[in-house]
């Protein structure tokens, strides 16, 4: 496809890291981060206080905000949006899944520009709703908690900047710069090799990228590791399963042991769940479902598939072996650790470990982008030109769910409000509804539609465990297992769950594999992985 000749030169993203990074240091320099860090330090202590109705004083007094909706006031009264305000949320999430399917439109949506035009128009609807018809309060989160009130007459321009804030500036950039950074070094590495195509060798490709997907993403395990597997199976016939089985636990289950493992969970660490949550939490699903999958892959491939190889085919992969050999790893390893740490430390709303002092607004955004640039500077444009590496996958993710996280706002406030009423109230109901929509739409925002739900206190009971979250509130501990779970792991049902499932599909065609339909890969994903998560839903979700 033409976008593998899109700017393998690190010039421009160099020089576009450097002048980001300039402007940062001079922002820096007028105090403008670490004033925000400030009000979201305050706005927290505040936020607890007026949970426990203590009231106090709001410090968006001082930087414009109008008394009246200071958030030292009552909170007012809540007002929904309308229902029909989620439409363009559903046209967007509709069009992601239905046109690439369409011989009329699937090149037409190839193109990153095209995408970018729906989202930009829908998230421009979204907004105008807030501005024109739009009367109640919303609450903003940027760059810390208030709420806002609706001006008395014109147009609701402050409404709509804080809904464009809550999701672009308070979301959006620690999203997106966490896959660009992950995706962007781990581009930089590159492994190599043909090794003799036994089962067991697949299974341990596998495997390494099931483990390593939840500490550098399952966009960058998946990339590091599809090419060397596809080269080593390059002399066998039956190879479909293979890449099949590599997108059911490198593209998807391997990846929710930490928040940068998969989006979804990043999502939830960004409103407020603890950096090691999903760690002590969700590793015995993990286990479950990954050792599951991977002894299922055994077992087809020893028993059913190799044997059934040519023996010219086994004598050829026998003969035509070169090692394994990893280039760009000491250059980039050290930076995705850099990566892993930023995320972990430098949370705006928390102090670092041992001290007082909270990182300023942007510093863990600016660090990462700092890796990057390293990356790109230090690391071998050889490597990436092998690894065939271009910016075409993560400028779709980034133009797509620029409109997604403006268009998701109504359904979110809906939630806050009408989530009790939606009848999904146990673990199970969270599991299969989180993961039933994250097969068929993007698991990212289905996964902060069903969070926000989770969160109504009308859904808790007594005796629950609960995971806190600023400004007081809570989720019970059961239901945001289920989420996640359901979130990550059913987003490998369809090709279009999760954006590596369809980046490795190109991948593996790209280098001849005929790789099933959209409703082939179905078949596979409903007879494998399916029981698989009945079975983790009877034991680990009662």
């Amino acid at each position: 496809m033409s976008h593998d000749q899109s700017s393998n030169s690190p010039k421009t993203v160099l020089v576009a890291v450097a002048v980001v990074l300039a402007i940062y240091a001079i922002t820096a320099v007028q105090g403008y981060p670490q004033k925000g860090t400030e009000m979201i330090v305050a706005g927290q202590a505040h936020g607890a206080g007026e949970h426990d109705d203590h009231g106090g004083h709001d410090e968006h007094d001082e930087h414009g905000a109008n008394d009246e909706h200071a958030a030292g006031a009552k909170k007012p009264a809540a007002v929904i949006p309308d229902y029909y305000a989620v439409i363009p949320f559903v046209l967007l999430l509709g069009a992601i899944a239905v046109l690439p399917l369409l011989r009329a439109t699937e090149h037409w949506w190839e193109s990153n520009v095209n995408r970018f035009l729906v989202a930009v128009v829908l998230a421009a609807v979204t907004l105008l709703y807030y501005v024109f018809v739009f009367q109640g309060p919303v609450e903003s989160h940027w760059p810390a908690h208030s709420v806002v009130a609706p001006a008395d007459g014109g147009g609701q321009w402050q409404i709509a900047w804080t809904v464009f804030a809550n999701a672009m500036l308070h979301e959006y950039i620690p999203f997106i710069m966490l896959l660009f950074s992950l995706y962007t070094i781990s581009g930089g590495i590159r492994i190599s090799g043909d090794l003799r195509a036994h089962p067991l060798t697949n299974t341990i490709f596998i495997a390494i990228g099931g483990a390593l997907a939840s500490f550098i993403g399952t966009t960058g395990a998946a990339m590091l590791l599809i090419r060397p597997l596809l080269e080593t199976n390059a002399e066998r016939k039956r190879v479909t399963h293979t890449v099949v089985f590599f997108i059911f636990v490198v593209c998807n289950c391997g990846g929710c042991l930490l928040p940068i493992g998969d989006p979804p969970l990043f999502l939830g660490y960004l409103r407020g769940v603890d950096f090691m949550w999903t760690f002590t939490a969700l590793w015995q699903e993990w286990l479950f479902v990954n050792c599951m999958l991977i002894g299922v892959y055994f077992l087809v491939d020893h028993f059913v598939c190799y044997r059934h190889e040519s023996l010219r085919d086994v004598q050829r992969d026998e003969t035509q072996v070169r090692p394994l050999r990893i280039t760009g790893l000491w250059v980039n390893a050290p930076l995705l650790l850099g990566v892993i740490l930023a995320v972990a430390f430098l949370d705006p709303s928390k102090a670092i470990p041992g001290t007082e002092w909270h990182p300023w607004l942007y510093l863990r955004e600016i660090i990462q982008l700092a890796l990057v640039g390293l990356s790109l500077l230090l690391g071998s444009q050889k490597v990436r030109e092998q690894n065939k590496f271009n910016y075409h996958a993560i400028v779709e993710v980034a133009a797509l769910f620029c409109g997604i996280f403006i268009c998701m706002q109504p359904a979110l406030q809906i939630l806050n409000e009408k989530g009790g009423d939606l009848g999904v109230n146990s673990s199970q109901a969270f599991f299969w509804a989180t993961g039933g929509l994250s097969a068929v739409l993007d698991n990212a925002p289905t996964y902060v539609v069903f969070f926000e739900t989770a969160k109504n206190p009308d859904l808790h009971n007594a005796g629950m465990t609960m995971v806190p979250l600023p400004l007081g509130q809570q989720i019970p501990e059961t239901y945001l297992i289920a989420i996640s779970l359901g979130s990550v792991f059913m987003g490998a049902m369809t090709y279009i769950g999760n954006g590596p499932n369809f980046m490795v599909r190109a991948i593996a065609e790209s280098s001849g594999v005929r790789m099933p339909s959209f409703f082939g890969y179905m078949i596979y994903s409903c007879v494998i992985l399916l029981p698989i998560l009945v079975l983790t839903t009877l034991i680990f979700l009662p």
